[in-house]
C-alpha cells in the first residue's frame, strides 16, 4: 500500500511537470490540460459582511496567477509587490475572504495565532448556526491574560480554487476584525504572507496564487483602535 501510494506521488509529480501526457488519449489528454488551467469556480457569495466599526471597506481580495506549472516554482517577493504600497509601514495584513457562502471583509492574516478565530456575530450573519460545535478551548494573549471559547464552528474557505474545509474559535467579543486566520489556515493552504509587500502568496497546481491586503483598511482599524484608547485615558 505504501508503495502504490508512492507511485501515485511520483505520477502526480511527473504530471504536473508536464510529462506522461502522451499516453493520454486525446479526449483525456484534453480534459487534464483544462483542469490545470482552470481553477475552481468558487460559489457566488450570498451576503458580505463589511466593517465592525468606522472606517473604510476592503475593495475586496484580488487574485493572480502567475506563469503555468511547468516545473517547480518558488515562492518569491521583489520590488514589484510591493507597487502601490505606501512606504513607512507597520501595517497588519488585513484581507477579505469568501468563507461559506459569504465575503467577508476584515480578516486579519495572523502567524502569530495559534488558531482560527470567528466573531459570533458574523457566524449569525452567515446564518451557519447549523454547523456549530460545541467545544471548550482556552485561548491565550501575549499577557498570559485568557478566555474560554465555549464552541467552535467548521467553514469552508475559497482562495483561487483551493478549497478547505477550515476549524474556527468562535468568540462573542469586542473585536477589531471579523475574523483571524491563524497557523491553522496558514499551513494548511501553504500561505506565504508578507506585511512588508501586503501581499500572501501560495501555490497551486495552476501556479501561484496572490492575495493582496488593503493597507487602507488596515490603518483606518488601527486609527479607530488608537481613538478608542486615547478616550479610555481620558
Amino acid at each position: 500500500m505504501a508503495d502504490c501510494r508512492l507511485l501515485q506521488g511520483e505520477v502526480e509529480h511527473l504530471l504536473k511537470q508536464g510529462y506522461l501526457t502522451k499516453l493520454f488519449r486525446e479526449k483525456g489528454k484534453q480534459a487534464y490540460m483544462k483542469n490545470r488551467q482552470e481553477p475552481l469556480k468558487p460559489p457566488s457569495p450570498k451576503r458580505t459582511v463589511n466593517v465592525i466599526s468606522g472606517g473604510e471597506e476592503i475593495s475586496g481580495i484580488t487574485y493572480t496567477t502567475a506563469k503555468k506549472v511547468l516545473e517547480e516554482e518558488s515562492i518569491i517577493f521583489d520590488d514589484a509587490d510591493a507597487d502601490g504600497v505606501l512606504t513607512l509601514q507597520n501595517d497588519a495584513l488585513v484581507i477579505s475572504l469568501l468563507v461559506h457562502d459569504t465575503n467577508v471583509k476584515r480578516v486579519l492574516v495572523d502567524p502569530g495565532s495559534s488558531m482560527n478565530i470567528i466573531l459570533l456575530r458574523v457566524v449569525n450573519e452567515m446564518q451557519a448556526e447549523d454547523k456549530i460545535i460545541p467545544k471548550a478551548h482556552t485561548l491565550s494573549s501575549f499577557d498570559n491574560s485568557s478566555i474560554i471559547t465555549k464552541e467552535e464552528i467548521i467553514l469552508t474557505t475559497f482562495v483561487e480554487g483551493v478549497v478547505k474545509d477550515m476549524k474556527f474559535q468562535m468568540v462573542e467579543m469586542d473585536m477589531a476584525y471579523n475574523m483571524i486566520l491563524g497557523r491553522p489556515w496558514i499551513h494548511e493552504i501553504d500561505v506565504v504572507p508578507s506585511t512588508l509587500h501586503q501581499v500572501s502568496k501560495f501555490p497551486s497546481q495552476w501556479g501561484i496564487g496572490k492575495i493582496c491586503g488593503d493597507q487602507q483598511a488596515s490603518r483606518s482599524i488601527n486609527s479607530v483602535a488608537d481613538t478608542r484608547a486615547k478616550n479610555e485615558e481620558k
